[in-house]
């Protein structure tokens, strides 16, 4: 039988062949793992689904489409199924990387692998900058008075063309970054964006959360961070300002009645958005227990794709690294994206006095298309108020 590329998800279209565990020739047991595949997206484990002998037919390293053939397993007098043989005690790597950390100048020996079994992906390799001083060209002598420099044309020929400076380093854009670059642009071009800001008094909720953070650790094996808060107040939001949890299909505005929140969330591989399905129904606890594990998963590329596809509304916090302001970017085909900053004492007005106050800025980028201003603004406000009462929010008043 073929071993193909699998299909893993409308938005990617193809694979780099990972290190092969068996060779050609080998007997292989059913389910046991042949190769894995890296994606921009994810990593796939490839196993083997009859027993027989494998041949090989990509090479370690290739690019395939999806759907291209990886190798064959000859199930002809296939030996009796075993278990998965041990894993070898070396630390395996992809073969891409021993080139790309010789362009990097470093010793892949020495990188710890985030793949399987402690294999060294490409995403682990962080470059070390290795300039070389090169002396600078000769200056060209300034020319006479009788001399006329002649124009360079708009379109400069290639010998004219600017070149990079020596202590420069260029590197071909990794597949995530590349369908990251896409993604972004695709999202300013075919939406109309805007951003309205507003900013939220954290004392009664910081308050809360210190009072009670001992006991809901020791109840529930999780800590209670702030996101949680974030979630249940913009699903309150969401089901009074239903565009902004809506979407457009063409000429269609597509409402929709349940509330999967995406959570932007930071890992080797860049950004992912790991989606809250039906979170309207998560306690806190839940909440901060998936995401918890959202984040573990991220660093180590074992999301799947199913986790972080779809969704209908955004949550970024940007104050995890230190942003006092921001304008996210929608993620299309949702309407909404709700930017969460760091929160900062400053000085505020209260009943005529001036008092410090643990402040954080907000941020609600829209598609004006399907969101009007108002909306947007009084979706923020309502954010805002749950926040600032957060007892409200609690006892579902």
């Amino acid at each position: 039988m073929d071993i193909k590329v699998p299909e893993i998800g409308e938005s990617v279209v193809e694979a780099i062949v990972g290190q092969w565990q068996k060779k050609t020739g080998d007997q292989v047991a059913v389910d046991e793992l042949l190769v894995e595949l890296e994606t921009d997206k994810i990593n796939i484990e490839i196993l083997a689904e009859s027993a027989g002998t494998l041949e090989t037919l990509a090479a370690e390293g290739d690019t395939l489409a999806i759907g291209s053939i990886l190798g064959r397993i000859d199930e002809t007098g296939a030996a009796k199924e075993t278990a998965a043989p041990a894993p070898a005690t070396d630390t395996p790597m992809n073969p891409a990387v021993p080139k790309i950390a010789a362009e990097k100048g470093f010793d892949p020996s020495q990188v710890a692998g985030s793949g399987r079994d402690g294999r060294v992906l490409v995403d682990d390799l962080k470059p070390t900058p290795q300039p070389q001083r090169v002396s600078p060209p000769s200056p060209t002598p300034e020319p006479s008075t009788a001399q006329v420099t002649a124009p360079v044309p708009a379109t400069a020929p290639a010998a004219l063309q600017a070149k990079d400076d020596p202590r420069s380093r260029r590197v071909p854009m990794s597949p995530i970054r590349k369908k990251i670059a896409a993604h972004l642009l695709a999202a300013r071009q075919q939406t109309a964006m805007l951003t309205t800001f507003n900013e939220v008094n954290m004392k009664r909720l910081l308050d809360l959360r210190t009072n009670h953070k001992e006991n809901f650790a020791q109840k529930h094996a999780v800590k209670l961070g702030l996101m949680s808060f974030f979630v249940k107040a913009s699903i309150e939001a969401l089901k009074e300002f239903e565009a902004v949890n809506g979407r457009i299909d063409g000429n269609d505005i597509v409402y929709q009645d349940f509330y999967d929140i995406g959570i932007a969330v930071g890992g080797k591989r860049g950004l992912v958005v790991p989606i809250l399905r039906d979170a309207d129904g998560l306690s806190f606890a839940d909440i901060e227990k998936k995401i918890r594990d959202f984040a573990e998963r991220a660093d180590t590329g074992k999301l799947t794709l199913a986790e972080i596809q779809g969704g209908t509304f955004t949550i970024s916090n940007g104050g995890v690294y230190g942003s006092l302001q921001s304008t996210p970017i929608l993620n299309p085909p949702q309407s909404a994206v709700l930017g969460m900053h760091a929160t900062q004492d400053r000085p505020m007005v209260v009943n005529g006095e001036i008092v410090i106050r643990p402040m954080m800025n907000l941020a609600l980028s829209y598609d004006h298309r399907i969101i009007d201003g108002r909306e947007a603004v009084s979706f923020l406000k309502r954010v805002k108020v749950l926040l600032e009462d957060p007892e409200e929010m609690l006892l579902e008043m």
